[in-house]
């Protein structure tokens, strides 16, 4: 059983990041920031995993990431079906998630 989540989540591409805006149901707003760069390192890597799939902390450590970007990464790669969750670990949900990922990045950007 999955559970519900109590917050309301919105992306968007500022000055060059991507930007995670969540208002939880309770709680103080947040927003959270990724640069480009760090996004494109991300998708390549989520890209290379195997089959056994990988977590937030596997990326952050393997790429020398801050743990906050790969997780606004991952959630905006989960939202926009490139990535699917199974068991607990994140899994490319399609062939391509580099190309997919920039796609979807560009086209956010391309809207503000």
């Amino acid at each position: 059983m999955r559970r519900t989540r109590e917050l309301n989540e919105t992306f968007a591409v500022e000055d060059g990041h991507l930007v995670r805006r969540v208002i939880p149901r309770r709680g103080t707003p947040y927003e959270h920031r990724c640069p480009l760069a760090s996004f494109e390192q991300i998708s390549h890597a989520a890209e290379e995993a195997d089959d056994a799939g990988f977590t937030l902390e596997t990326i952050a450590e393997r790429e020398d990431l801050p743990y906050t970007h790969v997780a606004v990464a991952l959630a905006f790669l989960r939202e926009r079906s490139i990535l699917d969750v199974r068991y607990r670990r994140n899994h490319a949900a399609t062939d391509a998630v580099h190309l997919d990922a920039m796609t979807e990045f560009h086209a956010l950007a391309a809207k503000a």
